[in-house]
């Protein structure tokens, strides 16, 4: 039994009630149009309320309902999150009322109309988003207003150390501690658990925290969550680190920069990734989990996320300048952005690909091996593990000889244990009606066309891609597979297929 604290004092009795309803992250309490407390207090449907059920508390969005049926009078009805959060017992007692206005959103419209966040505005705004202030109309305003080339630098390195201090650090015994990231934008490309599994079987140190998809079909945290554990606790990501070197983690497990976790959330649904926001995100994740020195892969590319040497240079400087304000030693990568990297594109299937790389299968995409050896050659002097110039031969040496699968198993042993990845019970083969060369391959298109078959919610979904630029084709020849979990998934994507002329475009010579 919970109760409601109105306005003139009295303690009206309300029933906490689990709904059942899956709002995603955004805390909800649903009350009668009829209740008392609604009348008693002025509380309208989209008001921010306060509950407060012993020790804990939340901020939740109010929806007003008229269903009879579905709560009755003296109850309030909880969403599945705010349930989780609150964990009322039977008998507990609560108090639901109007919250103090939160003084950050004066500095979110000031950013909305277009004016600069200071420091102490800026780390404002992270507190509250942070403490649940925010609700979710108030973040994608402030996604929105930070989008596209509205931040400059002072403003990207405030939020970077905002995001910093929103959540825990992490401190390692080593004067060098090594990570990498890639910005994006290209299909497939899975090369951070070769490049970890590279450089720890080297010795170094590289405690990886990774994201899971905010806008692509899948992020590392989903392709890796295919094959092992990924949800540590803080207590054995540290002992996984200390007994192998390095760890394959989700980031949002263990509470470093969590107001990044939150902002992924929105920018996932609104399909944005903003560039003063990644700098943001990625930086203040590596400083959090004790990186000293970082590796930025920017591929550049038409239907890359960055498209021009302009735009990455940049981006580079964000990067670069940013780093050196959070005493990080940041080098920049640019890499071929003009094609996806692997053949799989989709939790289950870049895990595949990965796998058969580290196992030196013949029948590895080069691409991929190719690029994972040049990632981890540069992490290998930068940590001084090898003679400059030497990188590249010390990290094929590693892969050719096994080493590097098995450090990669280890760590997955150590995480939980490793599990061979899942195929999808449903397929379609897409052919060519045409012969000639492959001109173009739209990496967005290819990402959208492995989401609209079910990635990264289904682990085993998305597309497998069977050629590359300027590849001759015949009449027939496979040109890519879609994988689905169900049959309604896989006809959606192959009515998006039918409609994109151009997702692969074939040239006649």
């Amino acid at each position: 039994m919970v109760a409601a604290l109105a306005s003139d004092g009295l303690a009206y009795p309300l029933k906490a009630v689990r709904l059942g309803i899956d709002t995603h992250q955004e805390l909800v309490v649903y009350l009668r149009r009829n209740s008392h407390v609604c009348r008693s207090e002025g509380f309208t449907s989209s008001n921010r309320v306060h509950i407060r059920i012993d020790d804990r508390w939340i901020l939740a969005t109010l929806c007003i309902i008229d269903n009879d049926q579905l709560l009755q009078p003296g109850e309030m009805g909880l969403s599945e999150s705010a349930w989780k959060k609150l964990n009322p017992a039977p008998t507990s007692e609560a108090q639901i009322s109007h919250p103090n206005p939160v003084v950050s959103l004066s500095h979110l419209r000031h950013k909305v109309y277009g004016h600069r966040l200071n420091e102490v505005q800026t780390q404002a705004i992270i507190d509250d988003i942070v403490a649940g202030r925010y609700a979710d109309v108030h973040l994608s305003s402030f996604v929105t207003s930070c989008a596209g080339n509205a931040m400059n630098l002072d403003e990207i390195i405030a939020l970077t150390k905002a995001m910093l201090k929103s959540g825990q650090q992490l401190k390692w015994d080593k004067s060098c501690v090594v990570d990498k990231h890639c910005v994006g934008g290209l299909a497939g490309n899975r090369t951070t658990p070769i490049v970890v599994a590279l450089v720890t079987a080297c010795g170094g140190v590289m405690p990886k925290t990774s994201s899971r998809a905010i806008t692509s079909p899948a992020g590392t945290a989903d392709t890796l969550a295919t094959m092992t554990q990924v949800d540590l606790k803080l207590t054995t990501l540290q002992k996984v680190v200390k007994e192998q070197g390095g760890c394959l983690a989700w980031g949002g497990s263990i509470n470093l920069s969590p107001a990044d976790d939150i902002l992924i959330r929105i920018e996932r649904m609104l399909d944005l990734d903003s560039e003063g926001q990644m700098v943001a995100s990625v930086l203040s994740k590596k400083a959090a989990a004790g990186s000293t020195h970082v590796l930025i892969d920017i591929p550049i590319g038409p239907t890359a996320k960055v498209r021009s040497q302009e735009a990455a240079d940049l981006l580079s400087e964000y990067l670069i300048k940013t780093g050196q304000a959070l005493n990080l030693d940041v080098r920049i990568l640019y890499t071929d952005g003009t094609q996806p990297v692997g053949r799989g594109i989709g939790p289950a299937l870049e895990a595949h690909d990965l796998l058969a790389v580290l196992r030196n299968q013949a029948d590895a995409p080069k691409d991929l091996r190719n690029r994972s050896l040049t990632l981890a050659a540069e992490l290998l002097e930068m940590a001084n593990l090898s003679e400059p110039g030497q990188g590249l031969a010390l990290a094929t040496a590693t892969l050719d000889s096994g080493l590097a699968l098995t450090k990669f198993m280890a760590i997955c042993e150590a995480q939980g244990g490793f599990k061979e990845p899942g195929v999808a019970p449903y397929k379609y083969n897409w052919v060519s009606k045409v012969a000639g060369r492959v001109a173009s391959i739209d990496n967005r298109q290819l990402s959208q066309l492995a989401k609209l078959a079910g990635a990264p919610e289904d682990p085993t979904a998305g597309v497998t891609l069977h050629l590359e630029l300027n590849q001759t084709i015949k009449p027939g020849q496979l040109i890519l597979t879609l994988h689905a979990e169900s049959p309604g998934e896989l006809q959606y994507a192959i009515n998006f297929l039918e409609t994109q002329a151009k997702i692969i475009e074939i040239i006649h010579e």
